[in-house]
């Protein structure tokens, strides 16, 4: 038999634990995402995949919020995070800094996330959309690489949160 763990069982590092290793060299960027539990569920996702920081741009809702703290389950505490009036201006901070910006979305020319194994290794800005504009146009042409998720279905779209997800764990796992 394959028992389920409890909680306690699972050997999770503590807040200050967390709070002081070394993050993965991941930088998310929410642009303009309008949605509290998207938000949230972005902090949570955020922790489980160790990422640097999280930069909440625009009308992007900030912690403290009662529908943020309902999906994160506390992460605002362990994620540091940032917010900004644009996502232009920490767009620009971070190349400055050396770091590769990525917007996740469909354009004419993209990078398949499959694909994204092949990149040189370096710290990475993951920037995420609005659920209904997506990606704005200025960050799309200031990103050094557009990633896509391939999709097979009659959508063309996912929840950001999921797509945020799927997008994070191709990242991270280059980190181990």
């Amino acid at each position: 038999m394959n028992k389920k763990l409890k909680l306690w069982e699972l050997n999770r590092v503590t807040e200050e634990e967390f709070k002081s290793q070394k993050k993965f060299p991941i930088t998310i960027v929410l642009d303009e995402i309008r949605s509290l539990t998207n938000v949230g569920s972005f902090f949570r996702t955020s922790d489980a995949f160790n990422v640097d920081k999280i930069y909440l741009c625009g009308i992007t809702a900030k912690p403290p919020h009662r529908e943020i703290q309902k999906t994160a389950l506390g992460a605002t505490e362990t994620i540091e995070w940032e917010h900004r009036e644009t996502t232009m201006e920490v767009v620009e901070e971070l190349k400055a800094k050396g770091i590769v910006i990525c917007s996740i979305e469909q354009t004419e020319e993209t990078t398949l996330l499959q694909d994204v194994k092949n990149l040189p290794n370096e710290h990475y800005a993951l920037v995420f959309g609005n659920e209904v504009n997506g990606v704005n146009q200025d960050v799309i042409d200031a990103s050094d690489h557009i990633i896509e998720i391939p999709q097979y279905g009659t959508k063309h779209s996912l929840n950001v949160s999921v797509c945020a997800g799927i997008v994070m764990w191709e990242f991270a796992k280059r980190s181990l």
